[in-house]
């Protein structure tokens, strides 16, 4: 009888695993499901550096913070979230255009260097190691021709302006997955039961493996079919009167509408598209970027502000930071606003909900913006409770005078990327994520 190398091993399941999931939603699934990976994504908010004073907890007791009037949304979220401050960039006294921010980078004499932001690195990863989805970063955001984006692969990357646009790039031949209640369900049926075969081969040809393999390996192989039958149990209870109940799906939201000549207006819908594309698995990986590295029309009816945020907020003639502080406020709320939809909306497998397995980072182009320095940038993070982030009850505040890279290194190993290299600065030394930040 033929013996099973540990090199024949890995081909046999790479072999089956390529033939019968490829071309299917359910590569990824797999991929992940084994015990302690859960599927993760990362959702980048990116903005101008804002003044210290106003971003500042008024008081922090232990890692507690008493949040200011700007940052007093995040209340809402507290226990999700993760302040961090006091972290200086590469070089401290790069302003508006360098590209540290996502980077770790910014400009020498010769111009920008190893630019590759963050994102695009973990995409970068993550495709090497095989994920695959339909859009692998999806950056959008309105009103970011007056100057630079975060976002570098070689060049400066330029989002989708467009809310229609970005709708139609996303979700065009998108059907949704979600049973309808008392309704014709039968295409979904029979979607959900052609999956579940391609399961049950794949169970038989990995079982047939078996006989001939030593203790690690099989070990191994039990690993995979039990990802596989909790892949299948999850099926069963998506179907229509499964024992999961309504359980989650790929809701395609309805096509944008309203005033999306207006900047702020269109980030809201576009931060929609992006809950959509993350329900429906289109992207792992997606940004938003609010105005550009030099200015962003600020146009908010609502609560009566309309300036410029660069010239007019941060550099113009506001005592005592009163329209920032509005502005910032407006921010907050936008970024707690799309913590609470993935907190209420459900994985397609019914196996939770989206921020359960998604890191949100907002992250800035500076630290003191009024000032023009990255003495002290600024991030505030979010997960699941049980997620990726050491979080509290009350929030957590972390002063920290480690690099800002640190923070994006964070953001590569909460997706389950930790080899480091070709990103960020060189002369970092031993790169590592930001201590006591993840939860484990």
């Amino acid at each position: 009888m033929r013996s099973h190398s540990r090199r024949n091993f890995l081909k046999g399941v790479g072999a089956s695993l390529g033939a019968s999931l490829l071309f299917s939603p359910f590569y990824n699934s797999l991929a992940e499901a084994a015990p302690g990976r859960k599927p993760k994504r990362l959702l980048v908010f990116f903005t101008m550096g804002t003044a210290p004073e106003v971003w500042k907890p008024t008081s922090v007791s232990g890692e507690t913070p008493t949040f200011s009037e700007a940052t007093s949304p995040l209340a809402e979220v507290k226990e999700n979230i993760v302040m961090i401050d006091g972290l200086p960039s590469a070089s401290p006294g790069n302003n508006h255009g360098s590209a540290d921010g996502l980077t770790g980078m910014g400009y020498s004499s010769q111009g920008p260097y190893g630019l590759i932001s963050v994102d695009q690195f973990i995409v970068e990863k993550l495709k090497g190691s095989g994920l695959s989805t339909p859009i692998p970063s999806l950056l959008l955001g309105a009103d970011t021709g007056g100057g630079k984006t975060g976002f570098y692969k070689g060049t400066n990357l330029v989002p989708i302006g467009s809310p229609m646009s970005a709708y139609s790039t996303v979700f065009t031949g998108v059907a949704p997955t979600t049973p309808t209640p008392g309704g014709n369900n039968t295409a979904a049926e029979d979607q959900l039961r052609r999956r579940k075969s391609i399961l049950d081969n794949l169970t038989r040809e990995i079982t047939s493996l078996k006989g001939n393999l030593g203790s690690e390996q099989k070990y191994k192989l039990d690993l995979h079919l039990e990802s596989i039958r909790q892949i299948e149990q999850r099926l069963s209870n998506s179907m229509p009167g499964g024992s999961g109940g309504t359980g989650g799906g790929c809701t395609v939201p309805t096509a944008p509408s309203g005033d999306m000549a207006n900047n702020m207006k269109a980030n809201q819908l576009h931060l929609d598209i992006i809950c959509g594309a993350f329900a429906c698995d289109i992207t792992r990986i997606a940004a938003i970027q609010w105005g550009s590295d030099q200015s962003m029309n600020v146009n908010i009816p609502e609560i009566g502000l309309a300036d410029e945020e660069h010239n007019g907020l941060i550099h113009g003639n506001d005592p005592g930071h009163v329209k920032l502080i509005k502005l910032e406020k407006w921010l907050h709320e936008q970024f707690v606003g799309v913590i609470k939809k993935l907190k209420t909306t459900p994985e397609a497998d019914g196996s939770g909900m989206l921020l359960d397995n998604t890191l949100v980072a907002w992250c800035r182009d500076m630290g003191d913006a009024p000032a023009h320095t990255q003495n002290e940038m600024k991030f505030v993070l979010a997960s699941g409770t049980g997620g990726y982030l050491k979080t509290a009850p009350g929030g957590r505040f972390i002063k920290s005078s480690e690099r800002h890279e640190r923070v994006l290194l964070s953001l590569c190993d909460a997706m389950g990327v930790t080899d480091y290299s070709g990103f960020g600065d060189p002369g970092l030394g031993a790169k590592s994520p930001l201590p006591g930040l993840a939860a484990t």
